[in-house]
């Protein structure tokens, strides 16, 4: 399995293209009438002071056809809001905030612009999960990747902020078009005592595409050069990528014959159906009782879990500390956070850690609304420890609800899941705004809600240990797996379309 599109992921690059600047009204229009005036003599005679003594930055005091001796005689006194524009540093490099101007009223277009590819996320869950049912997960990936490489390479040239937040939605339907993929691909192909580390691995390389992101962002500071870099990268993965074969869900299979040649070092596979496996649909999941609950409980875990990991990692210029640090920490404690899955999945169970991982990471940030604001350390720690949290849950999810959905409608519940994911990565941004009326708001509502969610798992029955079902029909859990190596053949074989099947690979 090739997890390379995971390392560049474009999740999180907006964040290091709006970095806070000094900035005030532009107040050129006094050039006009005292043309020899420094810059401070400008600013002191057009720019009202706030409470702290410094400049307002998003007032001015208006304009007047006087003479600039009148000017000096009288003063300004009335104030309205910047109508020319903003001046910044001149030595700044170009970024969303300069270049779009996402400061005073236009600054929640920031929030919004992150809430919009969230919903491109959710736009490529509900394309992409039934439509690698359909044609087949491997051109899916490969459409998706070149998606994302297109329309991110269209981002750098962009020459508005709307065309902006439009191609960022694309990229965003096409993210969630290679992680729910290749989701199902980990999924279909690995034996149970491997299927967690293959999905992990998959987290672990998003992790440090997080790292990349921060080291890449710290160099390119121009947002235009970032984006075509990580583009660049983008279209290597397409062109470097390997990808094993489909997997049709049609028919369960038996062992007929299994033969090898050392001479060609290639074996072939001949399978013969054993029973027809009835096809299943969206309907089933809400039709049949026991699947009703796993839907209702999973998408709700997922909806918690995308809420409180989108609303830390999307926080990380709140937090008071270097922003690369923050981000590269951010990236950092996912890799231990996945490895961890690893052996608390098996020794403890898919059930308990889904619920312990999602009640500590609301906790946390439950925790974090009673922080002093002028305390940007213990901030950070605690945040990256509901980091750490909240990503060895996300992992557990996947996990954990690709063995819960049968074969049949597997990618369609996973797909309804990540639906319920991504209104809450809508959500999360949104909810950042409300830190207007109190910085605390944020992170109480964050911090509730994986709480409320992690207790509702406690219902879902256990899976360590299942084999995958195959159809909607049964009401219970799978039945309990022999070898590890039995299991990899049954999920092999369960998964051809027809027989012969040849498998091609050193021996």
């Amino acid at each position: 399995m090739n997890w390379l599109p995971f390392l560049i992921s474009g999740s999180f690059c907006q964040l290091f293209m709006v970095v806070e600047v000094p900035h005030h009204c532009d107040t050129s229009w006094i050039l006009a009438v005292g043309p020899n005036l420094t810059e401070e003599e400008q600013l002191n005679l057009t720019l009202p002071r706030g409470p702290d003594g410094h400049f307002e930055q998003c007032s001015m005091f208006s304009p007047v056809d006087w003479d600039l001796d009148s000017i000096l005689a009288y003063g300004l006194n009335h104030t309205e809001k910047c109508s020319s524009g903003w001046v910044y540093p001149s030595e700044q490099p170009p970024s969303l905030l300069t270049e779009f101007d996402l400061v005073c009223d236009r600054k929640d277009l920031n929030d919004i612009a992150q809430a919009i590819y969230m919903a491109g996320l959710l736009l490529g869950s509900m394309i992409f999960g039934p439509l690698s049912d359909r044609i087949g997960r491997r051109p899916v990936v490969l459409i998706s990747v070149f998606l994302q490489g297109l329309f991110g390479l269209g981002i750098a040239f962009v020459p508005h902020f709307y065309v902006y937040m439009a191609f960022r939605c694309v990229v965003g339907a096409s993210v969630s078009g290679i992680t729910m993929t290749l989701l199902a691909l980990a999924t279909e192909w690995i034996g149970v005592s491997s299927r967690p580390n293959a999905v992990l691995t998959s987290h672990c390389c998003f992790a440090i595409g997080q790292m990349i992101l921060a080291g890449l962002s710290y160099g390119i500071r121009n947002w235009r050069l970032l984006e075509i870099a990580g583009s660049a990268l983008i279209f290597a993965f397409f062109f470097c990528m390997g990808l094993p074969m489909d997997c049709k869900w049609k028919k369960s299979w038996t062992w007929a014959s299994f033969s090898c040649s050392d001479s060609l070092s290639f074996c072939v596979l001949k399978l013969k159906p054993e029973k027809e496996v009835k096809s299943g649909s969206f309907l089933d999941l809400f039709r049949k009782k026991h699947l009703l609950k796993v839907t209702l409980i999973m998408s709700c875990a997922w909806f918690v879990n995308s809420f409180v990991y989108y609303g830390l990692s999307l926080n990380v210029t709140n937090f008071g500390l270097d922003i690369y640090l923050t981000q590269l920490a951010f990236g950092a404690v996912e890799i231990p956070a996945r490895f961890a899955c690893i052996f608390t999945l098996q020794r403890f169970g898919r059930r308990k850690t889904q619920a312990v991982l999602l009640v500590l990471s609301g906790l946390v940030c439950l925790i974090i609304t009673g922080i002093p604001e002028d305390q940007p350390v213990a901030t950070t720690v605690l945040a990256t420890i509901g980091k750490f949290a909240a990503s060895a849950s996300f992992s557990t999810s996947y996990v954990y609800a690709a063995e819960l959905f049968p074969t049949v409608v597997r990618q369609t519940g996973v797909g309804l899941c990540s639906v319920s994911a991504r209104v809450a990565g809508i959500l999360a941004p949104l909810v950042r705004l409300l830190g207007q009326h109190h910085r605390a708001i944020p992170m109480a509502v964050f911090g509730s809600a994986p709480v409320l969610g992690g207790l509702l798992c406690i219902l879902l029955p256990e899976t360590c240990g299942t084999d995958l079902a195959d159809d909607t029909g049964d009401g219970h859990p799978p039945a309990q797996v022999g070898a590890g190596a039995a299991s990899a053949v049954g999920t092999w074989a369960a998964s051809a379309g027809g027989a012969p099947w040849m498998c091609w690979g050193f021996l």
